[in-house]
């Protein structure tokens, strides 16, 4: 399955524009960028040049694939109440995947375990967080990994991103699955699109109608809504 995942697996192909990673997982686009571009940084003796964490299977112009944006909502967990400095990362993933012999850590299963926590430990080690501090970490990083399905071969299957920029909630509403609407984000509940959905209610049509036509709740329909709307 390995050999295989970088070749035949629709979960590694080229499928989102950094535009579409950034609004579907609710990072900064600049932020993304950053981390699949890397990012410039100035030196005593010019200007050096931070390496990306994330990895595309098209470069030019950059082209994610799903894997990828598990590892970007992976990052946005350390992003969301600290700030990320690409070179503390790279350490922090260099020194668990050492440690530990974990390949692709921010897209391992294995962050749900040791591989998170040494992560964790390592990252709050660089960056001089406070207890309190790391026990918010660890609380945001629960959270977003929570929201991630992984296969039998431990290969992240499905995403329920937050619908909206704000704090962590507990509901999943909303999927990405490569394997339904060709990986557009759409209701869990019934594979709808939630960018049909929205241009359905731009067009002028009327919430509860749309709710009816496919069969779902208005609180549904409303969700999709807010996850399309939410920069």
């Amino acid at each position: 399955m390995r050999g295989k995942a970088f070749s035949d697996d629709i979960r590694g192909h080229a499928a989102y524009s950094l535009a579409e990673a950034a609004r579907y997982v609710k990072v900064a686009s600049a932020t993304l960028r950053s981390w699949v571009v890397g990012r410039p940084y100035p030196r005593a003796d010019g200007v050096g040049h931070f390496r990306p964490l994330i990895h595309p299977p098209k470069r030019q112009p950059p082209q994610l694939s799903f894997w990828n944006l598990i590892e970007a909502h992976v990052l946005r967990s350390l992003r969301t109440e600290h700030g990320v400095s690409l070179g503390d990362v790279r350490k922090a993933i260099a020194f668990a995947e050492k440690q530990l012999g974990i390949e692709s850590l921010l897209r391992s299963k294995d962050l749900r375990t040791q591989g998170g926590e040494l992560l964790l430990e390592r990252y709050g080690q660089l960056i001089d967080l406070s207890a309190s501090g790391q026990l918010a970490m660890r609380r945001l990083f629960r959270e977003h990994i929570e929201r991630v399905d992984w296969d039998e071969w431990q290969f992240p299957v499905r995403l329920y991103p937050f619908v909206s920029g704000d704090l962590p909630s507990s509901e999943r509403p909303i999927a990405i699955d490569p394997k339904i609407a060709f990986g557009r984000p759409v209701v869990a509940r019934l594979g709808v699109t939630t960018e049909t959905i929205a241009s359905r209610l731009d067009a002028g049509e009327d919430l509860e109608d749309i709710a009816s036509d496919y069969g779902l709740s208005p609180a549904e329909v409303e969700q999709a809504i807010v996850y399309e709307r939410a920069a």
